[in-house]
């Protein structure tokens, strides 16, 4: 088997060959049904042209004004980064931190790190210090969620649309093309064709020999032998992008309990203290995530409504129960069905961001309702433990490897083999006496 057609399923740990495949075909894991390679035709040209975009979009949507609130003759404008401000003012530095990053400088840094990686890889080779960026690309990317912000502008204009008049200016239009630009530049990025840009030692070139110890990257997907790693202060290290090399992630299970936990703790006063309170003529009204359901099905927006309960409510229990039944499942040793619990895990990584969407919802009405004794919105102490169990419930995903699903079944097998070869040789031993 060549060594560049070996791949290792970073879901399920099974090494399999990688064939070529034709333009806009994958290749899944045999055995769990993962996606491992897509070959995305002129994949350099067609990421570094929405790149280019993307970051001008990026420009313009945070350069202009976003959207405008016009009550009773008074109008309120606002950017991207107005309601971050305002929350930072109101003490709410937790929240406006994690909406900076998650809204603005996780998109921004991906795009600019894409740019620095990919126009230079176009003309040349890699240079010093290219691996080190295009990781950070990948780490960054589930923290973009700017199109969970767009579904949270949408809920906002929702909610405000009884009270005054919404006018979307300039950046929202850029912030919306922005949005399909940089899903279209993460699409078009084949990963295997920039790595196979960075040279490896003639080394970790050769086929592992039969029994021999094996190591895969998960960052870039090099598998080499064990005994050809780079070991950088007592620890195995990527010979080609320079990440740590584990055979399962380090203390996987207690990590994923603990952030479970934590998860769980701050799940109750995120949904029984208010999210936000509203004052309106000197009247305070405070709301919780469900009251804001309630309040959309009252004006007969009920499949926004349902998203927002799926998103806000429905999502972050949804990820705890699943979290916790692998965690169980992995601890008892089950090998029941090992493949629906992987499917299970891909789940918690998909859904997981989506309910940021009440955090981007309180943001944009804070920085919008702002007309004094008229009328102003604030963010309650309920947004920062909800905010605190989105992030927390996508670590604990991050922390959590899947691999594990699998490894008591291999041993399961394994022990089977023993067994029944233990039974042959018995009956063997019985017939030759």
């Amino acid at each position: 088997m060549a060594h560049a057609a070996l791949v290792q399923c970073h879901a399920c740990g099974l090494l399999q060959r990688n064939p070529p495949l034709p333009a806009g075909g994958a290749v899944r894991c045999v055995r769990c049904d993962t996606l491992l390679h897509r070959h995305v035709p002129n994949s350099l040209n067609r990421a570094l042209a929405l790149t280019i975009a993307g970051i001008i979009l990026f420009v313009v949507a945070n350069s202009f004004p976003f959207l405008s609130f016009q009550f009773r003759g008074q109008i309120t404008e606002t950017t991207l980064v107005t309601g971050i401000e305002i929350l930072y003012r109101e003490g709410m530095w937790e929240l406006s931190l994690v909406v900076f990053f998650t809204s603005v400088l996780a998109p921004g840094l991906q795009l600019v790190l894409l740019l620095i990686v990919l126009l230079p890889l176009k003309l040349n080779p890699a240079r010093r210090g290219f691996p080190r960026l295009f990781r950070y690309v990948a780490t960054l990317t589930p923290w973009g969620m700017m199109d969970v912000f767009m579904l949270g502008i949408l809920v906002s204009v929702v909610k405000l649309a009884d009270m005054a008049t919404i006018i979307p200016e300039t950046s929202l239009f850029a912030f919306v093309v922005l949005i399909f630009v940089l899903a279209a530049a993460q699409a078009s990025l084949d990963g295997d064709i920039v790595w196979s840009r960075v040279p490896v030692p003639e080394r970790v070139r050769r086929s592992p020999r039969p029994g021999e110890a094996i190591r895969a990257c998960h960052v870039c997907e090099l598998v080499m032998p064990e005994a050809e790693a780079d070991r950088v202060h007592g620890r195995l290290g990527c010979p080609r992008c320079g990440a740590s090399l584990h055979r399962r992630k380090p203390d996987s299970l207690q990590r994923t309990w603990a952030l479970v936990i934590a998860a769980i703790i701050c799940y109750l006063p995120a949904n029984l203290l208010p999210i936000t309170t509203v004052t309106s003529f000197g009247k305070p009204q405070s709301d919780t995530i469900m009251s804001g359901v309630i309040y959309l099905l009252g004006h007969g927006m009920w499949p926004l409504a349902l998203v927002v309960f799926m998103a806000s409510v429905l999502v972050p229990l949804m990820k705890l129960v699943i979290l916790v039944y692998l965690l169980v499942s992995v601890h008892m040793g089950s090998t029941r069905r090992p493949q629906d619990r992987t499917r299970l895990y891909r789940l918690t990584e998909v859904v997981g961001r989506w309910s940021m969407v009440d955090i981007y919802v309180v943001t944009i009405l804070v920085a919008l309702v702002r007309l004094g004794n008229l009328a102003t919105i604030e963010a309650g102490p309920g947004a920062v433990f909800f905010a605190a169990v989105v992030v927390i419930t996508m670590f604990a995903a991050m922390a959590f490897d899947p691999r594990l699903i699998w490894d008591h079944r291999s041993q399961a097998h394994e022990s089977a083999g023993t067994a029944e070869q233990a039974t042959t040789e018995q009956a063997a031993t019985e017939q030759a006496t």
